[in-house]
């Protein structure tokens, strides 16, 4: 083992690399990567000292040692302007090196507080690189007021003059791709705002449209004054990259096509992203039949922890009295109002759950009246949903194998067809939602929080909302909601998706003609 103590001058001589540095000049560069980095708050920098998915070790909480990904740590970096300093000092004390592993003890002095704590790294050298493959820390957190351990939530604009964005799917943590509802599908940077389409994709997208009510209401509205007009928008919907998108390059897209007669349904497809065009597209799904109205799609998707794609199908029905005996979304031979579970290939799975020989291939849930979000809880691996209810009635559920969520038979709202009353099948079950909100909502593209920006939201579900722009903080133990608090109820917008990204940064999307990416950041931390 030959040890190197900086204060003492040793005369020891290492490797040296094609260009004349020894190993000691690369460890000590990259450990002063991570030092300079944390130091002024440069991510990148960071996480390029590290071994990428580096398990670290920091200080224990009642009895609960605290640990994260060199990614995750990274992230905490990001919450001041690059090039800030930070009220630290950072010092190389001793480097241990054996062959191509070495161990460095890293002294950290925050003189505001008169704290000194070691970070202990450990270094491999891989490729020519060395590279931190895991750290563990003396440091204990530095205590905070009552006041500094609130939240305190703003809004920065990131990106604006998008049309209507319905998802994001990011591709790194500065690039990503948005579906924009009325729009196309852009790839864009985050860091230099720039914003390029993607080629390549179906043309039997349907588009906003405006029709006169009073002339053509497809049996779907009640007559209006002669001339007046109503839009209505349909386009792109959930983007979804593949779980092995890295070697795969496949991407997912539901979106609502149309055919000749400008009728519609939902519509899953994947293809591979090649740059900025999209190649080989296949069609998974095809929620048929075709018809009038351009409302109540679904299409949203996640890839489960079982790896099979989950697609949520929307009624296509506004006023429930148009329902047929049995409703659409009762109906097991129709593949409206369902939630349908397939392989990336879009073949059924062996396990899905069996509703008889007439059912629908792909049938993994019935009774959906509008759902569009989906998302994972990480600490138990099952699948939420949001679901848009008719006068209220907007609900959140997990989603279970064969389960019936009751529409249009159960609702906690109303219906716009007043004295509707459908017969229910004999013996069918329904499965009640976990929670349900006394006013509308609208809830849309929800997901679970986990970063370190907001330590206070870690596990709750974050739920956008278009009805008067709400967004919900939805506190949740053993699957069952403990609270549900509104943000910015001073700042509404309607918002259609909440996404975070790799870092731990938290996104949403406003569902508006110019529409804006929005980063959420906390000022009290």
């Amino acid at each position: 083992m030959k040890r190197i103590t900086f204060s003492i001058i040793l005369s020891i001589l290492v490797s040296t690399s094609v260009n004349g540095q020894t190993d000691q000049d690369l460890i000590k560069e990259t450990i002063y990567d991570f030092i300079d980095g944390t130091t002024y708050n440069y991510p990148d920098t960071i996480a390029s000292a590290f071994l990428p998915g580096t398990r670290m070790f920091l200080y224990n909480d009642e009895d609960s040692l605290w640990m994260m990904t060199s990614e995750q740590y990274a992230s905490l970096y990001s919450r001041k302007p690059p090039g800030t300093r930070n009220n630290r000092i950072g010092s190389i004390k001793t480097i241990d090196i054996e062959k191509d592993v070495a161990f460095a003890k890293v002294q950290f002095i925050i003189p505001f507080f008169g704290n000194r704590y070691y970070d202990l790294l450990l270094l491999k050298k891989i490729q020519g690189q060395w590279k931190i493959i895991a750290k563990c820390t003396s440091a204990e957190p530095i205590p905070k007021s009552p006041q500094e351990m609130i939240a305190q939530p703003v809004k920065e604009v990131v990106m604006d003059n998008l049309n209507r964005p319905w998802s994001m799917a990011f591709l790194s943590e500065e690039e990503a791709i948005i579906a924009e509802k009325d729009g196309d599908l852009l790839r864009v940077n985050l860091s230099t705002k720039e914003k390029q389409k993607i080629t390549g994709l179906p043309t039997d997208v349907a588009r906003k449209i405006k029709i006169d009510t009073s002339k053509h209401s497809w049996g779907v509205f009640p007559p209006r004054a002669h001339g007046q007009t109503r839009s209505f928008n349909a386009g792109w919907f959930q983007v979804l990259l593949d779980p092995d998108f890295k070697n795969n390059a496949y991407i997912y897209i539901s979106y609502a096509a149309e055919n000749k007669k400008r009728e519609s349904t939902t519509k899953v497809i994947r293809g591979k992203l090649s740059g900025n065009k999209l190649t080989r597209i296949e069609t998974l799904f095809l929620a048929e039949p075709y018809s009038h109205g351009l409302f109540h799609y679904g299409g949203g998707m996640i890839f489960g922890s079982d790896g099979k794609l989950y697609i949520t199908i929307g009624e296509r029905n506004l006023f429930e009295h148009l329902n047929p005996v049995p409703p659409l979304s009762q109906d097991i031979t129709d593949k409206r109002g369902k939630i349908i579970r397939i392989n990336p290939d879009g073949s059924i799975p062996d396990d899905n759950p069996y509703f008889g020989p007439d059912a629908i291939k792909g049938l993994f849930a019935l009774g959906i009246r509008a759902s569009q979000g989906l998302t994972i809880d990480p600490a138990t691996d099952k699948i939420w949903f949001s679901e848009h209810g008719t006068i209220q009635g907007d609900e959140l559920n997990i989603l279970t194998a064969g389960a019936n969520y009751g529409w249009p038979h159960r609702t906690s709202g109303g219906y716009r067809s007043k004295d509707y009353n459908p017969p229910i099948i004999p013996g069918t079950t329904f499965t009640d939602p976990v929670h349900f909100w006394d006013k509308t909502v609208a809830p849309t593209g929800l997901t679970f929080y986990s970063g370190r920006e907001f330590p206070q939201w870690n596990g709750n579900l974050l739920v956008p909302g278009l009805s008067k722009g709400s967004l919900w903080r939805v506190i949740i133990a053993n699957d069952t909601v403990i609270s549900a608090e509104e943000l910015f109820i001073n700042d509404r917008v309607r918002l259609r998706k909440a996404v975070v990204s790799p870092r731990g940064q938290l996104y949403l999307l406003s569902d508006e003609e110019h529409g804006k990416l929005i980063r959420v950041r906390n000022v009290n931390n």
